[in-house]
């Protein structure tokens, strides 16, 4: 019976380690679970040794506080991916939920439907054929419905994934007689570029994601074929060289902080040269 119970519980995708700001690996159990629930396939980009999942506590849309958020991406990321929910908690930045795929069994639509925060799914990009982002575990998508993929048609309407998300077609988080709005992904652009996630689907002309921050493709691709220890150097590498560049040009500007528009103008100066040597 017990060992019934432990098996359930780690098939269960959230089961968390004793401290709920943690990085575990992914079993036996979990990879099995991630097949069989079509998170995971046979030829996917990572293999489950290469992914870590991260834990973490968030403060949520609901005003509280939650300890049972997690992510899955690619183990050279993972450290950095932990810091960028600490820094989300520090700024009360809100998020709906974070659970793992193999809770919507892999399907997209399902997890932003639910406004679920999110990372690894073995899956192409949308309206393609090619291994999206999030299949390397280098990508993660925030809080779907504030932050809604928007695909436009031949005549330039505008249709909203999830449709929820139609109602924040007004991209101010602050509008004269109308409540603040939490949770937008504007407000926390510079948190994930400071931790090498440069690529923003917010940036896009059509579509635009603006749930989704990604490392670029060629990274993720390098990343991948190299073992994990030497992964994660190239990567603290690649995000110092961000940095230095960044901290360069906003001394020079004269930037007392990074938000969106600034932080644009500093990653459109820097994001070549952070994969410099």
């Amino acid at each position: 019976m017990l060992s019934m119970f432990a098996a359930m519980t780690s098939h269960a995708g959230n089961a968390r380690p004793a401290s709920a700001m943690a990085i575990a690996e992914v079993d036996q159990n979990m990879c099995q679970a991630m097949r069989d629930t079509g998170v995971l396939h046979k030829n996917a980009p990572v293999s489950c040794a290469q992914l870590r999942v991260v834990h973490f506590s968030y403060l949520g849309l609901d005003g509280k506080m939650h300890d049972d958020g997690a992510v899955m991406v690619m183990a050279a990321l993972a450290d950095h991916v932990q810091a960028i929910f600490a820094t989300l908690l520090q700024r009360k930045f809100a998020l709906a939920g974070a659970q793992l795929m193999q809770h919507y069994r892999g399907d997209d639509l399902a997890a932003m439907r639910a406004n679920n925060t999110s990372a690894f799914n073995d899956r192409a990009i949308i309206n393609g054929g090619a291994p999206s982002l999030h299949a390397y575990g280098a990508a993660i998508d925030i809080n779907p419905v504030q932050n809604p993929f928007v695909q436009f048609e031949a005549a330039g309407k505008a249709s909203y994934s999830p449709a929820a998300g139609s109602s924040y077609a007004n991209r101010l988080a602050v509008r004269p007689g109308k409540t603040v709005r939490k949770g937008m992904a504007e407000d926390v652009v510079d948190v994930f570029a400071e931790h090498g996630f440069l690529i923003w689907g917010g940036d896009w002309d059509a579509p635009i994601d603006y749930q989704h921050f990604q490392i670029s493709r060629p990274l993720a691709k390098r990343l991948a074929a190299l073992p994990i220890v030497q992964a994660k150097i190239v990567f603290n590498d690649y995000v110092k060289n961000y940095r230095r560049c960044a901290g360069t040009k906003r001394t020079a500007a004269g930037l007392e902080n990074s938000r969106l528009a600034k932080t644009n103008t500093v990653k459109a100066e820097c994001i070549s040269t952070a994969d410099k040597p």
